[in-house]
């Protein structure tokens, strides 16, 4: 999108020119400080710039308009947030022309309108810095004074010290909400495709995933099936630990159990095992140990046999790898450690010839302003380390997948790993913040129920299969203990074994803030109350009964609406309550781009089961006689019921659920 594009310049140059008001600034008051004669040139460029700024920054402010209205006018659920927020700094920068980066808070207030601006009171104190005297609701009432008319806001009012309360057009909310079941769920509007690495999950190779790859992997598969949604270009990749000193030990294990591994391949069902004996071998003999560093070196100098022992090893892993993925549904491509060997070397050259390798104790490392600790590039012994590769990575990843974002899932404690990481490869020229977004998505470890590290009784780390085992166990227990088994087919008690086992274990993860522990526990999860997976589940299923009661098809309530021209019923409160609250999903959606943390998607989904209780309860979309037989089907409340069914579809999707119609 070219205005897209103009927009992404204005901005950078508006942010260069900042900092060199600032770098001039500073240098002024050194110049003052020190005593010296008036800088009277640096006074002069100053002005220049700040001149300049103020009309990069007023064509900005002009651009950020004209796209919102361009996506607005797109085929895309319109974000009411962002569209307020426009037109409250449309009025803004009318009524305080002085003021361009004045802050502009709009937030959803349904206790007091619909949503409330509660920009008054910082800029009064903005104009109170600069000598301007006034109070906040007086600036309240000018900024209503200037506020643009749009077919979205039916009134504003200012309410005590200078909050501006916002009421929505009902006519707004009608047609947004026969948009959403004319052309479905869609995605808001958010400027240019962009093509997105998300690094997740990433379990040892020769080693099992346990509890600890959950978070990585569930996360991480969320937050590419969000930025899929949105339209954007996304790269799933499995960053494997595939090479090492660890595969020498492997290799020659492997050499001494299956000596006929080249011609027949090996039976090695249970790898974990196979690991924990060539470690014992290694800790324990010195002439294993010996030939286990001698693979090593054949390994990476690409000896053939050498390397058909490495792969064989890696299939075995990548098989088991792949039943979890399998089961939970996750899509991920493998690119391990040993893709970037080769690219490692070119790093270390670059590096070396940039002068940005310092000598340390025989290591090589380099510092990046902000960063405490140093990141080890090159080891004493000629050796590369994980900060190496993850410098390799990300340099292939900007400048060979040309990726416009990066996306890092790991646990919280590699946060400053990964801001090192970050600081040395801007440093070093390897991506530019103005134009590659990188981020690390750090998450909390997993607690068990006697809030310490989960582990099994033996003290050991829970295998994942074995995790999920156990959720399919006690989902169908639950399901037994519900009687569902006498009203479902096999099928579809299946289905909804599956869907509610799998489903908790994501849904418990993902409706916690990431950046906090959570405690796993199969009974919390599995209640069918409060914010748990089950409950939604269940709601949902609830929803789409409805229309089956009635006896009415997807395909009849299509034709049905068509024939009759009808719309969304919106007269009773809880009608326009509930049609409201499913306007706001593309706010959702926006804010979770921002900050990725998807429980507030979670939250979003568990206040429309409960408005949608409360529709329920007062609005009848089904009419019965006291024989059980119906009498009236309000078509337009079964229209309102499909709309919310198919944003919490939506939202099932985004997080990685299996609804099923029947539970």
């Amino acid at each position: 999108m070219e205005i897209g594009k103009r927009l992404d310049e204005y901005t950078a140059r508006a942010n260069r020119a900042e900092q060199q008001i600032e770098n001039l600034v500073k240098e002024l008051e050194s110049l003052k400080s020190g005593g010296s004669a008036p800088a009277t040139e640096a006074s002069e460029e100053e002005s220049k710039l700040k001149a300049e700024n103020q009309r990069l920054k007023y064509r900005l402010n002009v651009l950020k308009r004209a796209v919102a209205k361009e996506l607005n006018n797109s085929d895309s659920m319109r974000n009411i947030n962002m569209q307020l927020v426009e037109l409250f700094k449309e009025a803004i920068s009318t009524a305080y022309p002085d003021l361009p980066d004045a802050p502009c808070p709009v937030l959803p207030s349904p206790k007091f309108g619909d949503y409330q601006f509660n920009g008054a009171m910082p800029i009064n104190g903005l104009l109170k810095a600069s000598g301007v005297k006034t109070s906040p609701r007086d600036i309240a009432n000018k900024i209503v004074e200037n506020v643009p008319a749009s077919d979205l806001i039916e009134k504003l009012e200012v309410a005590g010290p200078g909050f501006v309360n916002i009421f929505i057009k009902k006519s707004f909310v009608q047609a947004e909400l026969d948009a959403l079941i004319e052309k479905g769920v869609r995605a808001p509007g958010l400027g240019r495709k962009k093509r997105v690495i998300v690094d997740f999950s990433s379990p040892n190779i020769a080693k099992e995933m346990h509890v600890g790859h959950l978070r990585s992997t569930i996360i991480g598969e969320s937050i590419c099936r969000l930025l899929e949604f949105l339209g954007h270009d996304v790269v799933r990749l499995n960053h494997v630990g595939d090479w090492g000193t660890q595969f020498g030990m492997l290799i020659a294990h492997l050499q001494d159990e299956f000596p006929n591994y080249l011609t027949e391949s090996p039976p090695i069902s249970d790898l974990m095992s196979f690991y924990k004996q060539s470690k014992t071998r290694f800790d324990s003999d010195e002439a294993f140990k010996s030939r286990a560093y001698q693979c090593v070196v054949k390994l990476q100098a690409h000896e053939p046999d050498y390397l058909k022992a490495w792969n064989l090893i890696c299939d075995v892993s990548r098989r088991e790898f792949q039943k979890v993925y399998d089961r939970l549904e996750v899509t991920i491509k493998e690119r391990g450690e040993s893709f970037y060997q080769d690219r490692m070397n070119g790093v270390v050259k670059d590096l070396n010839k940039k002068k940005l390798l310092e000598e340390d104790e025989g290591r090589k490392v380099m510092f990046a302003p902000g960063c405490d600790i140093p990141l080890t590039v090159v080891k004493s012994d000629g050796g590369y380390t994980y900060d190496t590769s993850d410098l390799a990575a990300l340099r292939q990843r900007v400048e060979e997948e040309k990726a416009d974002w990066l996306v890092y899932v790991t646990d919280s404690g590699q946060s400053t790993h990964f801001q090192s990481v970050f600081a040395c490869a801007k440093r070093a020229g390897y991506y530019d913040p103005e134009q590659v977004r990188v981020d690390h998505v750090g998450f909390g470890v997993v607690l068990g129920e006697d809030k310490k590290k989960f582990k099994t009784r033996s003290g050991d780390t829970v295998r994942l299969v074995e995790l999920l085992d156990e959720g399919l166990k006690r989902s169908l227990d639950k399901l037994n203990e519900k009687e569902r088994g006498k009203v479902l087919s096999q099928g579809e008690l299946d289905a909804a074994q599956s869907s509610v086992a799998y489903g908790c274990i994501k849904y418990s993860d993902l409706c916690h803030n990431r950046n906090h522990e959570y405690v796993f526990s199969f009974d919390k999860m599995l209640e069918d109350k409060g914010n748990t997976a089950v409950y939604m589940l269940y709601a949902y299923t609830r929803i789409r009964s409805i229309a089956r009661t009635a006896q009415v098809t997807d395909e009849d309530l299509v034709k049905i609406r068509k024939e009759k021209n009808l719309h969304v019923s919106l007269e009773h409160e809880k009608e326009v309550k509930l049609g409201k609250l499913l306007l706001r999903f593309p706010e959702v959606i926006t804010r979770m781009t921002e900050d990725l943390l998807l429980h507030s998607l979670c939250e979003f989904m568990y206040e429309v089961a409960n408005v949608f209780t409360e529709f329920y309860e007062n609005c009848y979309c089904v009419e019965k006689n006291p024989a059980g037989e119906i009498v009236k089907v309000n078509y337009e409340r079964l229209l309102l019921c499909d709309a919310t069914a198919n944003v919490l579809a939506a939202c099932f999707h985004i997080l990685g659920l299996k609804p099923v119609q029947r539970m």
